[in-house]
């Protein structure tokens, strides 16, 4: 099948049906994610993320319908199941946007013959954001961590959700490849710029698959410390 480079950027949403509209635009929303589509009995993914999401479970890659005269790739798994695949997406370094039905077909249809089911994204799930026991090795802790750099200093804190356990630590760019050792954190949150220092971007490549980058702006100083004293 072909793959659709920037098939939402590049097609008017008037040339899709009413579903794919719905799921074009939830997916623009989380377009860093791989999207959990629920449909009936399975959660379903599309386009790029079929694409994606098939040799990592090892399922078939299908299709449904055709869009502009190419077929649009689909693969899915069944609802009551789903935590198998989902951590087989985390291990691969993905995160997922679960999207459920807010209503039944019976009731989309009383708003109308054409109606589509209402669906909303209700959680996004990361490597560091597990709470599932089912998912989580019981002799391991599963660290979130985040790393900050302010005026040379090395910032750290890391948390395990599924326990609570927080902590803090200030360290150096040089001692970070051995705080990442002892951690073993299966997420790492980081501002844009860390990856501008060379001697962290070389510390983090073999991460690479467990960074989130996000934008500077939320690790400024007092917009954090604002934060934390909030709490």
């Amino acid at each position: 099948m072909k793959k659709q480079a920037n098939f939402f950027k590049e097609l008017p949403q008037s040339n899709m049906t009413p579903m794919m509209q719905q799921y074009a635009n939830i997916k623009m929303l989380h377009q860093d994610c791989l999207l959990f589509y629920r449909m009936g009995d399975f959660y379903e993914l599309f386009f790029e993320d079929a694409i994606a999401a098939a040799p990592i479970l090892d399922i078939a890659l299908t299709k449904r319908g055709r869009q502009n005269g190419d077929d649009i790739p689909m693969c899915g798994v069944p609802y009551h199941a789903y935590e198998y695949y989902l951590l087989k997406l985390l291990k691969a370094g993905h995160k997922v946007a679960v999207c459920e039905q807010l209503e039944t077909p019976e009731e989309a249809k009383k708003r109308g013959y054409k109606e589509v089911v209402r669906r909303e994204v209700v959680r996004i799930i990361t490597p560091g954001t597990l709470l599932e026991e089912t998912l989580l090795d019981s002799k391991q802790a599963n660290y979130l961590m985040s790393i900050a750099l302010w005026e040379g200093v090395v910032a750290t804190s890391w948390v395990d959700i599924s326990t609570g356990e927080f902590s803090v630590s200030i360290t150096t760019i040089n001692s970070l490849t051995s705080e990442l050792a002892r951690l073993s954190p299966s997420e790492i949150i980081i501002p844009e710029k860390l990856l501008t220092n060379d001697k962290a971007r070389q510390t983090l490549a073999e991460y690479q698959k467990k960074l989130s980058i996000r934008a500077n702006s939320i690790f400024d100083f007092s917009r954090a410390e604002n934060k934390l004293k909030e709490f």
